[in-house]
């Protein structure tokens, strides 16, 4: 079955850095696009980036410039590369990949257009 297991998430100093990892089994993962989402504490599941079968990555307008996303397909893993942390950006972090779906089209910050998760891990950005 299809599992995404994330991991990586800790507490990192405002300006810091962290880079997160999502492990992905039980499908054909080159064939797929895989979206991180985040969820801080009374908001809405928010898109932080997509990368698609070609190897592009788009991002949410919050977290350009400072986050980067690396695709292995032949680890079956996608890493986010997350630096110039600030405290908004605290939250739980869930990668996610479709039933079917290569690219990241215009609506691909859409939460409901993903139909498995990972079960997230928790970044805190704080003193």
């Amino acid at each position: 079955q299809v599992q995404l297991v994330e991991s990586g998430g800790g507490l990192v100093q405002p300006g810091g850095s962290l880079t997160l990892s999502c492990k992905a089994s039980g499908f054909t993962f080159e064939w797929y696009r895989i979206a991180w989402f985040r969820q801080a504490p009374g908001k809405e599941r928010e898109g932080v980036s997509c990368s698609d079968v070609d190897g592009r990555t788009r991002y949410g307008d919050s977290v350009k410039g400072r986050f980067t996303v690396i695709r292995d397909n032949a680890r079956n893993t996608v890493s986010l590369q997350m630096s110039v942390l600030n405290p908004e950006d605290t939250a739980v972090y869930y990668c996610a990949t479709p039933e079917t779906g290569a690219y990241c089209g215009q609506k691909w910050v859409g939460a409901d257009d993903y139909d498995y998760w990972g079960p997230g891990t928790q970044v805190t950005v704080s003193l």
